[in-house]
């Protein structure tokens, strides 16, 4: 089937911090938009729930944050907390250096 091109634009730090995420899950950009756009045709609708009443902004409370990381407490390995705690900043500023 023939391939064609888009243009997206988004800001500067996100499309870094998604091109990480994306090779952390052995993911190009390209993929994980055409995942995207697969899932959309297939279900006829955005695969998640988009709502102004539980997006995550600068005016999320402390307590929502403190219950976000007490779900994600759940899963995490305590032995591993005190190293993964600075992963995700040293990941990007690792692939963003050399820029």
């Amino acid at each position: 089937m023939p391939q064609t091109n888009i243009n997206i634009r988004m800001d500067e730090d996100l499309k870094r911090d998604f091109d990480v995420l994306c090779n952390a899950m052995g993911l190009t950009m390209t993929a994980a938009f055409t995942i995207f756009a697969k899932a959309v045709t297939r279900k006829r609708a955005i695969p998640f729930e988009i709502s102004a009443d539980n997006a995550f902004t600068k005016t999320t409370t402390t307590s929502t944050v403190e219950s976000m990381a007490g779900v994600l407490n759940k899963y995490a390995n305590p032995a591993l907390i005190p190293y993964e705690a600075k992963a995700w900043e040293k990941a990007v500023k690792e692939k963003h250096a050399s820029g």
